[in-house]
């Protein structure tokens, strides 16, 4: 199964490569400054997709392709302010990134932004992974990056904007990558904490986001992150009308070692001896990478 997976991460990677220029840019600095020798040596500590929650997608749906390649649902998360819903999901080895699924709770948005959702993910009949073939990793691969509904017009786009920034980026974007994350703790002495690496980046040109300051951390302090603003893409609309959104972002995590395991030599460290899951707090505010209130900074 681990091929097939690696043939879908992969297929992400790459167009996730083409729509956000900061990831080879950082990349390319992180090699530079001999942080590492190749793309190869960054730990990929999770990747994230946003969905509608609607009966025939949302978690339930994308969640099946992922669980099917050994992946394990792991614990729940709830948005009230940003009214979403969110699970992640645990590798079935540790080569291999956490996921983090999400979804708008359509139900609680207004009469007028329901109605402007459901007029799209209506065309969307039945649950398309049900039909999809797990076993072929090209025709997975070219789901993930396929319309579900037709393209928006400009005037819903703006309209669900000013209700769910996160409703608004779904529509356009779908189920395009949305950020994948930088594992910085196993990166050499004097880049391996976030407020190190955090330097890097912003002495690089790198703007962060700094919706609740530019480091999130988690109440036990065992989870710290931070995250690129999103990079602008010209976006194609419904009659051709082209302007430019949000697109994709980079986010960069810390896992502290657990108390438990202080004792143990630097070099025995491995995942299973630092800070597991998210947290809620950190999630919300890095949701924020593609708001308008952090692009138009």
């Amino acid at each position: 199964m681990s091929t097939i997976l690696d043939k879908v991460l992969n297929g992400l990677m790459s167009r996730y490569k083409q729509r956000v220029p900061d990831v080879s840019a950082i990349i390319d600095a992180m090699i530079k400054e001999n942080i590492i020798q190749q793309p190869d040596n960054i730990e990929n500590d999770h990747i994230a997709f946003r969905t509608m929650g609607v009966p025939q997608l949302g978690v339930q749906s994308l969640e099946k392709i992922f669980l099917q390649y050994g992946y394990v649902k792991r614990d729940f998360y709830h948005f009230p302010e940003k009214k979403l819903d969110a699970y992640w999901y645990a590798p079935p080895s540790p080569q291999y990134p956490r996921i983090f699924i999400s979804e708008l709770r359509v139900k609680d948005l207004s009469p007028e932004a329901q109605q402007i959702i459901t007029s799209y993910t209506n065309e969307v009949t039945a649950d398309p992974v049900s039909t999809l073939n797990l076993d072929d990793a090209g025709a997975v691969d070219q789901f993930l990056h396929s319309g579900l509904w037709r393209l928006p017009t400009w005037a819903d786009f703006q309209t669900l904007a000013a209700q769910s920034e996160y409703a608004a980026w779904v529509i356009y974007n779908r189920y395009y990558l949305n950020h994948f994350t930088i594992s910085v703790h196993n990166l050499k002495d004097g880049y391996n904490t976030i407020v190190q690496f955090n330097e890097f980046l912003e002495r690089n040109g790198f703007k962060l986001n700094n919706a609740g300051g530019k480091i999130k951390t988690s109440p036990d302090g065992g989870l710290l992150q931070s995250s690129t603003v999103a990079e602008m893409i010209d976006a194609e609309f419904a009659g051709g009308e082209v302007h430019a959104i949000s697109g994709s972002y980079i986010e960069f995590a810390e896992r502290r070692v657990l108390p438990q395991f202080a004792h143990l030599p630097k070099d025995q460290i491995q995942r299973i001896h630092r800070r597991e899951g998210f947290e809620a707090g950190n999630a919300d505010k890095i949701f924020e990478s593609t708001y308008t209130s952090q692009t138009n900074r």
